[in-house]
């Protein structure tokens, strides 16, 4: 639910699962409403190289009848993992509670598809072990959709 200092940023993306354009609308608190810099206060389920925290610019666009993004001009340092469940065992809520166990935020759009967000001060490599795992069992997929610096692969330690 918005609260007052939270506006509506409407994104226009393509997407390559859909192989077509697509929008989607975030909430988001201002920053510096002078230079139309917002920071996104919920998660992506769609919107591709986005994560929670993120600074983007926005204008009112009068077509549109809101504030439409721009461009995205800081990234938080969180990644974004979407994900489907191809199971209906184990539930999607026991599930999601593993992650946020690991100091991940989780939402479900609906029964089957979720995002995570990983903030940039948790390490990746057990998140990863662990959605691999649950892949490997055909309980989920997912797609790393905004991987932080921090959480790249040329970052982390060989195993």
């Amino acid at each position: 639910m918005p609260d007052s200092s939270s506006v509506k940023i409407l994104f226009n993306f393509f997407s390559d699962i859909l192989d077509d354009y697509a929008t989607e609308t975030l909430l988001a608190e201002v920053v510096n409403e002078e230079y139309g810099y917002y920071k996104l206060k919920n998660l992506p389920f769609y919107v591709p190289k986005l994560a929670l925290d993120d600074v983007v610019w926005a204008e009112f666009k009068q077509s549109e009848g809101m504030l439409v993004c721009r461009k995205t001009v800081q990234h938080s340092g969180n990644s974004t993992i979407q994900g489907i469940l191809l199971n209906i065992e184990p539930d999607m809520d026991e599930i999601l509670v593993t992650f946020k166990a690991d100091g991940c935020v989780a939402e479900k759009l609906n029964d089957r598809y979720f995002t995570i967000a990983v903030p940039a001060s948790v390490d990746y490599i057990p998140l990863k072990s662990k959605l691999d795992k649950l892949k490997r069992e055909k309980v989920l997929d997912y797609a790393e959709s905004s991987l932080s610096d921090k959480h790249q692969y040329k970052n982390m330690p060989s195993l």
